[in-house]
């Protein structure tokens, strides 16, 4: 049962290259900084990620899309990240932009054993009729646009069919987590990071506290270790601000 691996290299040594990632973390928040470091360092690339966004051109997944070492996005929004748009709109890179809520519980349900289920965002946009440029070619034209979705009207509105999400690994971030996988997040840190690991074949928490099984109330567990297959002590507790915004002093 206990699951702590030494190093994040070591946690994350079998993911191959060509593999389907959900990555945790919101703008800068909550972000699995050390393991994604540790993938950037084994040089592994053709990564299919999803996640909300792509963090920034220095930081985050923006250090595994400056080298290339991402094929596809699926996210909610391009963000602060130059290089994400510059890569998605010359065509050097294939995004499924998916609405925020949708992208939770397309986590959420492949975690939880579930194939599909219906939502009415979208209905009546292009995220239902399809069309929406995935990959764009050299010259400015749709490469690779998205399918349409079976839409039913339930009551008197229409609602889109979406597919649940099932990737080889999961990387999240935690304040706390014990030898067992059992994590505790920190505020608004928790995010995407419970949905990603739901949805992770093999889900690699790091953390930031270290505790023995027993040691943690169960009722303020907010992920159980079920869903966690490895764990590792964060070593670099840097975090970022996405945008800094001051006023002046008075």
């Amino acid at each position: 049962m206990d699951k702590v691996r030494p190093s994040a290299a070591d946690a994350i040594s079998d993911l191959p290259a060509g593999a389907s990632v959900a990555v945790g973390g919101f703008g800068l928040c909550g972000i699995p900084s050390d393991l994604i470091r540790a993938v950037h360092g084994a040089g592994v690339d053709g990564l299919r990620v999803v996640s909300n966004n792509c963090g920034v051109d220095d930081w985050g997944l923006g250090i595994l899309l400056r080298d290339r070492r991402i094929e596809r996005m699926t996210s909610s929004y391009v963000g602060e990240n130059k290089e994400f748009a510059r890569q998605y709109l010359s065509g050097e890179l294939e995004v499924e932009l998916v609405p925020q809520g949708t992208l939770a519980e397309r986590l959420r349900a492949g975690g939880c054993g579930i194939p599909a289920f219906f939502t009415p965002a979208g209905g009546g946009t292009m995220i239902a009729e399809g069309g929406l440029p995935w990959r764009y070619d050299s010259t400015g034209g749709v490469a690779v646009a998205s399918p349409a979705k079976e839409v039913r009207t339930f009551g008197d509105r229409e609602y889109v069919l979406e597919e649940a999400i099932v990737t080889d690994f999961a990387l999240v971030r935690a304040a706390k987590g014990d030898r067992h996988g059992n994590l505790v997040f920190d505020k608004t840190a928790m995010n995407f990071n419970p949905l990603c690991a739901m949805a992770g074949k093999v889900t690699v928490a790091e953390v930031e506290e270290l505790v023995e099984p027993g040691e943690l109330d169960p009722e303020q567990v907010h992920l159980p270790g079920i869903f966690v297959q490895r764990v590792v002590v964060v070593t670099d507790s840097e975090k970022r601000i996405e945008r800094r915004t001051v006023r002046e002093a008075q």
